[in-house]
């Protein structure tokens, strides 16, 4: 789940890092700080670098026994023997997860330095947490937040794009992109088969209401895919964020069938209802509260639409809450621990209605 703690992993946490980056001759050259979010954006060249290798053997020593990784670490930060130490003493804890890019992302950074170094640690480990991926899907299809789960993170799990991450990194690998190209013919007809499970779950979980499909909730019941709460401010729900992530992955799928091209225009036809108009978000310098400033929404009718994180499921309201678990109105009503320390509203469709979905519709065409 989003934190507060997250807007910091790219700066307090990572001050040991070093970053190395290729210029347009190759030349590598130290540019000061690498944080693990921007480990997967690097050129081609830095998978080779000795810095690419350090920061791979971290991901490894990072590694739970379960198979995957914790979420919310600065896995690229130089270690000391002493950290070093206490990671492999770590290794059995239980908190290996989807959450906020962890593991689908580890699997790509392995991936991408295996192809530029042909490194075998790298080769099994990589190998070792697809099957990781593989064994934490449920028969129906869906992919909880953390594997083992206890609590709501049993849940088919969509927050954060912790199953949309899972099934794109199972999607590539059943595709035959040429950066899996070491993946066995094994392991990729079972992907391809996850793959498949996985779409149907979705179309599975997509909500009805007064008999027509709309969007999907953060998180669905494992057993009976109905729309569930995690913490108590995430109340079960339409997710006016999530659902753009759930989209643009059916939109990705090779020739479409009926069901996924009525999925994916039942959404965005929500997605157009859903556009809040004549307000904005804004952030005020406001000394009188915690650090000096707050969250306000403001009226603005000239602002583009914007769109709550989750809408009341019958009524298409939005929705904010604190962490007492009671459903408010207005961004106003909540606390202002919760009203800065969330993500309530935001651009989330704007793309996939201006351009995405348009593209996507001439290549499906009109009649299907």
């Amino acid at each position: 789940m989003r934190k507060v703690e997250r807007c910091i992993t790219a700066g307090l946490l990572c001050l040991a890092g070093v970053m190395i980056i290729s210029d347009a001759q190759g030349q590598n050259n130290a540019a000061g700080i690498i944080s693990w979010r921007r480990c997967l954006s690097q050129s081609p060249e830095f998978y080779a670098t000795d810095e690419a290798v350090r920061i791979a053997d971290n991901v490894l020593l990072y590694r739970r026994d379960t198979g995957g990784w914790s979420k919310n670490v600065e896995i690229a930060r130089v270690l000391s023997e002493q950290d070093k130490a206490m990671l492999r003493k770590a290794k059995g804890r239980k908190d290996s997860t989807f959450d906020n890019g962890a593991t689908h992302t580890q699997i790509r950074y392995l991936t991408k330095v295996y192809n530029a170094t042909g490194l075998k640690r790298v080769r099994r480990a990589t190998l070792s947490a697809i099957d990781y991926l593989l064994e934490a899907q449920y028969d129906n299809g869906g992919w909880p937040q953390s594997y083992p789960s206890k609590g709501y993170s049993r849940y088919i799990t969509f927050n954060d794009g912790a199953m949309i991450g899972v099934m794109s990194v199972l999607r590539d690998i059943a595709r035959k992109k040429p950066e899996y190209a070491f993946v066995d013919e094994s392991r990729r007809q079972k992907a391809r088969n996850a793959v498949k499970k996985g779409i149907e779950c979705i179309l599975k979980c997509q909500i009805v209401v007064y008999g027509k499909k709309t969007a999907w909730c953060a998180q669905h019941d494992e057993k009976t895919l109905v729309p569930r709460k995690a913490r108590s401010y995430e109340l079960a729900s339409i997710s006016g964020s999530e659902s753009v992530g759930i989209v643009r992955f059916l939109m990705g799928v090779d020739e479409p069938g009926p069901e996924i091209i009525e999925a994916v225009r039942n959404a965005v036809g929500w997605l157009h209802e859903a556009g809040l108009e004549g307000i904005r978000q804004v952030r005020k310098e406001d000394k009188s509260k915690p650090g000096g400033w707050d969250n306000i929404v403001v009226d603005d009718a000239s602002a583009r639409p914007i769109w709550a994180r989750f809408y009341e499921i019958g009524t298409n309201k939005p929705i904010f809450c604190s962490r007492d678990g009671i459903p408010k109105a207005t961004l106003a009503e909540i606390s202002h621990e919760r009203r800065t320390g969330y993500s309530w509203l935001g651009y989330y469709a704007t793309s996939l209605l201006a351009k995405d979905y348009p593209d996507w519709q001439k290549k499906v065409g009109s009649g299907n």
